[in-house]
């Protein structure tokens, strides 16, 4: 029996099997707000048969974008644009929807990829002023962020929580905050961008006090039964960074707070890391992270493969495999790993009929005649 496609539970969600499909920025919203684009892919997404869908990194106020292009959640128009998507999903998919709540700190202000990536310095056309804990820059050239003071701090706070509260408004069944990638709550808690003189930079304890006061008022603001967890990068791939020791100290902190899961990746926070790729490279953190925290652990990063990702839900690595890029490429993924590993998938009756003839059982629940 193929242990990729067994239930997990987080929390109170139930998810029918342990592929999760990674949020991925498209930059393709106008204003924050989602349209077609994000209709057409995450639709599409929705039929894959995956366990569970995060929707993108999505701003919890303009200023926290990464680009301009980029979701939002912070206004009344955004909450209604996504109301209409995630209606139009729902009415074709039963598969739970999360979404991945981030502020971008310092990297905030940014072209698209295919544009460069660049920073847009505060006073070009479509740029702003950037915030993080320090007056650094993220990369030598850039404009320095804004180091956020006592109201800026507030204010981030309840950014989170407002966004998190139109999040339970719209149904979504799980609620992801983005402290990895080298995004704010990244920020806070490495010393490469941490250089702090008060109650939030300095020692551990001080560099992941406001990124758990975000998590305490996001957990706090939603019903007790809807999920909520991190994305944290398990180092900085950076000498006198952000470590797995670190990391540890913050899995075992959020789970004292309740946190349903510990979504596990790396890097990002620096220009400077020096990442040794490779298949499923990051899945080691993740191992410990759960061997000696014991939460839910999702694990990313060069998961390609479908017996890659059983090995590492059936010798007890993580608990769930998130996919990112492969999903972009492969929007059946799941379907064709469950031909592989001989299990079921859901698919909508519409693609029964793509069954192919040798995997015959493999869609839950198939009829498939013909006049």
């Amino acid at each position: 029996m193929s242990q990729l496609f067994t239930a997990l539970q987080l929390g109170a969600l139930a998810l029918p099997n342990r592929i999760v499909i990674a949020p991925m920025c498209q930059y393709s919203a106008q204003d924050g707000t989602p349209g077609d684009w994000h209709l057409v892919h995450l639709g599409t997404l929705a039929q894959s048969g995956a366990g569970l869908l995060i929707v993108e990194a999505t701003g919890v106020s303009p200023e926290a974008r990464i680009s301009p292009a980029d979701l939002g959640l912070w206004s009344d128009a955004n909450e209604a644009g996504f109301a209409r998507l995630l209606a139009a999903i729902r009415r074709f998919s039963a598969m739970p929807l999360a979404i991945q709540l981030a502020h971008a700190g310092r990297k905030a202000s940014s072209r698209a990829p295919w544009d460069g990536g660049s920073q847009i310095a505060p006073d070009a056309p479509g740029g702003w002023q950037a915030v993080a804990p320090s007056a650094l820059p993220h990369a030598e050239g850039e404009v320095a962020p804004l180091a956020l003071d006592a109201a800026g701090l507030a204010k981030v706070r309840a950014d989170f929580v407002a966004a998190a509260e139109r999040a339970v408004r719209l149904g979504f069944d799980g609620i992801e905050l983005h402290a990895a990638h080298g995004y704010l709550l990244h920020q806070f808690l490495s010393p490469i961008a941490n250089r702090r003189s008060d109650e939030y930079g300095g020692s551990l304890a001080n560099r992941m006090r406001f990124p758990l006061e975000v998590f305490d008022a996001v957990r706090a603001a939603v019903p007790a039964g809807l999920p909520v967890w991190l994305r944290v990068s398990a180092t900085d791939w950076v000498e006198g960074g952000w470590d797995l020791d670190s990391s540890l100290a913050l899995a075992h902190a959020l789970k004292a707070r309740g946190a349903a899961a510990i979504h596990v990746s790396s890097g990002g926070v620096s220009p400077a890391q020096q990442i040794p790729l490779g298949p499923g490279y990051q899945l080691p953190f993740a191992r410990r992270i759960k061997a000696e925290v014991g939460l839910p652990t999702i694990g990313v990063g060069l998961v390609t493969e479908p017996a890659q990702a059983e090995a590492a839900i059936a010798d007890g690595t993580v608990d769930a495999v998130a996919l990112a890029r492969a999903m972009l490429f492969d929007p059946r993924w799941p379907w064709h790993a469950a031909a592989a590993l001989g299990a079921q998938v859901t698919a909508p009756p519409q693609y029964w009929r793509s069954q192919p003839r040798e995997f015959k059982g493999l869609f839950a629940g198939a009829r498939i005649g013909q006049r």
